[in-house]
């Protein structure tokens, strides 16, 4: 059982947008609730309450060392760079760029969620967001017989995943090209079912399977470099 503080242990607690997105970074950071309350210099059961109840409305010192010791954005804590494309912020000094490995690669591309699908379409190149898992080393994921997605059986496709952090200037991509299908075996389906971790977010009857068998997988990483010294 998880004690409360713990770095997961707001997951299921936090409420309002800005208790789930300052309990969801400081997971990503590993830190504790105990730990980010004493960086913050605010009490343990103030953080509590910011966290757990969706009418908590901080001043703004607050959410200025909240963003400080989380390694974020005001903006980000509260959800006012939610339609705006990730990567607007100025690049980081000397960035870094360096090639993944493959089990690098297959870390991050089981962590599931939402990928990019880039298919061939009759009006040329699309790619569409899809909510993906990966059974067995596969991208596996469900759509509409009519959807843009379906369009992908029978085909050679580019699927990609990434995180772009704007506050550490960094981010990361993964690129999978490979054969995509569709999973007719009923026995299969039952046991994709029981096996995927993200079910389409647009909801409705999306009952065709597809599964994308990888062919080669590719994957980047950006960093900030250090700062030069300053001499005096």
């Amino acid at each position: 059982m998880t004690a409360q503080g713990g770095p997961h242990s707001a997951s299921a607690e936090a409420q309002g947008d800005l208790g789930r997105r300052v309990a969801a970074r400081r997971r990503e950071l590993g830190l504790t609730r105990e730990q980010t309350a004493e960086r913050c210099g605010i009490a343990v059961g103030y953080l509590r309450y910011l966290e757990e109840r969706p009418e908590a409305v901080p001043g703004t010192g607050s959410l200025l060392r909240l963003a400080d010791v989380l390694n974020t954005t005001v903006s980000h804590l509260t959800g006012g760079d939610l339609d705006t494309p990730p990567g607007h912020g100025r690049a980081g000094h000397r960035p870094e760029f360096t090639e993944l490995s493959p089990a690098e690669c297959a870390v991050l591309l089981g962590s599931h969620g939402v990928g990019r699908l880039g298919v061939d379409s009759a009006e040329g190149p699309v790619v569409v967001p899809v909510n993906y898992s990966v059974v067995d080393g596969a991208i596996v994921f469900r759509t509409a017989d009519d959807g843009m997605p379906a369009l992908a059986v029978g085909r050679r496709v580019a699927f990609e995943v990434d995180r772009i952090d704007d506050a550490f200037c960094e981010g990361w991509s993964v690129l999978v090209r490979g054969d995509a299908g569709q999973v007719t075996d009923d026995a299969e389906i039952r046991r994709l079912a029981m096996s995927v971790h993200s079910a389409p977010w647009a909801g409705g009857d999306r009952d065709l399977w597809v599964r994308v068998e990888p062919r080669a997988v590719t994957g980047r990483r950006i960093t900030a470099g250090s700062a030069p010294d300053r001499a005096g």
